[in-house]
């Protein structure tokens, strides 16, 4: 099995973090970008489960389709563990990001700043708001969801655009454009708000055998 892009991980990441951005809100917030403020204000962590899909672009063969489960707090703090077809983890202490691939015996070690850079996840890290790096626009309905679509304001946050789909005050689904042409869709689940999480979740020692990569 080959290892992930670099622009993938990134993005695998940026989904990790966005959809805990993207949690059941209270009733008066309206809108999708009215939610997104309540968040901020309001949830500090979540666990769910998500499946994840990559499209388009130039890719010669279409991508199996991956689901596991993922958890968040914070600031800064991730698990996203792909369980299927075939297992690889992604782990953000606050500092670090770990990328874990035992296929490959090898992880790589980023900064949660160059794994996450400009993104949705950026702001969730610290008390920026969404306007800050962000143009956002409401999109019209489609698939029985109400959209709206953030761009980021520089060139260098790894993807053109995330489109985020509500349905019952609720993210249903995030879709991600990359620079290159490609989709990758996460549709969310059992995602349970506030939860009491082990802060062990968020460490990362590399098994013993494997090679490290520092990034």
């Amino acid at each position: 099995m080959m290892q992930l892009p670099r622009s993938l991980a990134a993005l695998a990441s940026t989904a990790a973090i966005t959809l805990a951005a993207l949690l059941p809100v209270q009733a008066f917030a309206a809108t999708a970008q009215e939610q997104l403020h309540a968040f901020v204000s309001s949830v500090t962590a979540a666990t769910g489960s998500f499946t994840q899909s990559t499209s388009g672009g130039q890719q010669s063969q279409p991508r199996p389709a991956q689901s596991g489960t993922f958890s968040f707090q914070r600031p800064g703090k991730f698990k996203w563990a792909v369980q299927k077809p075939y297992e690889q983890l992604i782990v953000a202490d606050g500092k670090q990001v770990y990328q874990y691939d035992p296929d490959l015996a090898q992880v790589t070690v980023r900064k949660v700043d160059q794994a996450i850079g400009t993104s949705p996840a950026a702001i969730l890290f610290g008390s920026g708001s969404l306007e800050q790096s962000f143009d956002v626009s409401a999109l019209p309905a489609k698939d029985g969801l109400e959209w709206l679509r953030a761009k980021p304001r520089t060139t260098d946050a790894g993807f053109s655009r995330v489109d985020i789909g509500f349905k019952d005050n609720r993210p249903v689904r995030i879709e991600l454009l990359d620079a290159f042409g490609q989709t990758t869709r996460v549709d969310l689940s059992n995602i349970v708000p506030n939860p009491a999480i082990n802060a062990q979740d968020f460490t990362f020692t590399p098994p013993k055998g494997v090679d490290v990569v520092n990034m």
